[in-house]
């Protein structure tokens, strides 16, 4: 039986998204965000979330652009490897960019937890791997990508077999995947029910700063600030000049994606990426009875490959390669823009108006990122990457003590809380051992005694919410944010924290 090949992305037909009229009269907010992608939406919600009311506008329909055309890689690492960011930017500054990456994968699952969405969010490890007949000169390199992504804390071990390719390649914990557009009707109820006004079909055609307002379907919206959500930045109130001369700082290219029905858990559940130029990425979407499996790559600059057709008969090959028994069922193709330097542009080209784009390879990670971004700036507060990846950056290799320049930051919990997790399952946690441990969605320091019992508790510090570490030497958990210290039962050793750690919800 022939398979009829559908050329939209699965997760169009998958999930559904709720349908909102035109603007069609004249309305007020603090701020209008333009777009309807997973940026744009991000900023929505959490902007509501702080009290400010917005109002979006999408030119189609929500998720119909780039973020439906998506992959759906949730990970940390970034195209440029890590070892050309430390060349180029400074260990520092390769750090931020990362924990930047992993901020991001924790306010997508906050979110979803937070909102109870059903979206298929889980934490897999991701693979960095040689490509096929590339190990031999690849290895010592992913050695050394897997030594100093170790060096700036984060998990990661050097393999010489990587899943479905015997192959070497890096081990990356705690990256993860989901499905965008189930999580993105999730959010997009939450903002309904938070007060937030989304209208479809509405394409802004005028930016007016005296005062501040756009124009779409002849009606305007008045407004504080301005999010610019788009794929490709819009001019908004910049002048011509300068958003001409910011997008030639853009390139486009277009990538492809071939997809299809498993047999259940028959291939690994983990995202890969390989060495190639341009490079291949695979992932896995559970179903109940089968699995289905996404592989993507084939890249080129938009525009300048006639013969598409051989890019998905490529993929095609490729994946049969790792799946004979695949039933192709899907292809579709997307878009994603690269910058001169490799990082993502995400700041106020001018006063009020926000913008983010050039999120290269890590569009989900980038987007939410720079939802996250826009809500810092509208609301005034301090954000580690805002100069970073600030649209008019200059020199980013400056002396910058990242961890200290931030630690009164609210982003820097984020890394400490999160990124400091050990791991899942208590089963790690050997006898006579204290680990701090992601489990069950709560953040536990956890301690084994000589005779198998475990002693459980907040692994939230209770003076300033930073995350305790395990301390073999004094056998304690200790803040590594003021000094605080607790004993095994959790009770306070010296301060200047007051309460003792807190029992587990």
């Amino acid at each position: 039986m022939t398979v009829q090949l559908k050329t939209m992305p699965y997760w169009t037909e998958s999930a559904a998204l709720p349908h909102f009229g035109p603007l069609d009269s004249s309305e007020s907010a603090d701020v209008v965000v333009v777009g309807g992608g997973l940026t744009g939406l991000t900023a929505a919600y959490l902007l509501l979330s702080a009290g400010r009311s917005v109002v979006l506008l999408e030119r189609h329909r929500l998720s119909s652009s780039d973020t439906g055309h998506t992959s759906a890689h949730l990970t940390m690492v970034t195209d440029l490897p890590l070892t050309d960011l430390t060349a180029q930017f400074g260990r520092d500054h390769a750090q931020a960019v990362w924990d930047a990456g992993l901020a991001a994968i924790h306010q997508i699952d906050e979110i979803a937890r937070e909102e109870r969405i059903d979206c298929d969010f889980a934490w897999v490890p991701g693979y960095l791997h040689a490509a096929v007949g590339r190990a031999a000169a690849d290895s010592d390199w992913l050695k050394d990508e897997a030594r100093l992504a170790t060096d700036l804390g984060f998990d990661a071990t050097y393999v010489e077999d990587v899943p479905l390719f015997t192959t070497a390649g890096v081990r990356f914990e705690d990256q993860a995947r989901f499905h965008p557009r189930a999580y993105l009707a999730g959010l997009v109820n939450a903002i309904v029910r938070k007060g937030g006004r989304i209208y479809e079909h509405s394409d802004v055609t005028d930016f007016s700063d005296g005062p501040r307002s756009v124009t779409a379907n002849g009606y305007d919206v008045s407004c504080d600030d301005i999010v610019i959500a788009t794929h490709t930045p819009l001019v908004g109130n910049q002048s011509l000049m300068s958003a001409t001369l910011f997008q030639t700082k853009l390139a486009l290219y277009t990538t492809y994606v071939v997809a299809g029905r498993v047999e259940k858990d028959s291939l690994p559940d983990v995202l890969l990426w390989d060495t190639s130029d341009p490079y291949h990425y695979y992932r896995l979407e559970p179903h109940r009875d089968f699995d289905f499996v996404i592989y993507g790559g084939e890249d080129h600059k938009t525009g300048q490959e006639p013969a598409t057709a051989r890019r998905f008969a490529r993929l095609d090959a490729g994946l049969r390669m790792l799946a004979p028994e695949v039933e192709i069922t899907h292809r579709w193709s997307g878009q994603v823009i690269e910058t001169h330097d490799g990082l993502p542009y995400i700041g106020n080209p001018i006063a009020h108006q926000f913008t983010g784009t050039g999120y290269s390879g890590n569009g989900m990670t980038f987007g939410t990122l720079a939802g996250i971004m826009a809500c810092d700036s509208i609301l005034g507060r301090q954000n580690p990457w805002a100069e970073l990846f600030h649209v008019d950056r200059k020199n980013v290799r400056t002396v910058w003590d990242y961890l200290k320049e931030n630690a009164d930051y609210p982003y820097y919990l984020i890394r400490d809380r999160f990124a400091g997790a050990e791991g899942r399952s208590l089963r790690s946690v050997r006898r006579g051992q204290g680990k701090v441990l992601d489990y069950k969605g709560q953040n536990v320091a956890a301690y084994r005694d000589g005779d198998g019992t475990v002693t459980m508790k907040s692994a939230i510090c209770t003076h300033m919410g930073c995350l305790v570490n395990w301390n073999d030497a004094e056998r304690s958990w200790d803040c590594p944010c003021h000094g605080s210290r607790f004993a095994i039962d959790g009770s306070v050793i010296g301060g200047p924290a007051e309460s003792p750690l807190k029992d587990l919800k």
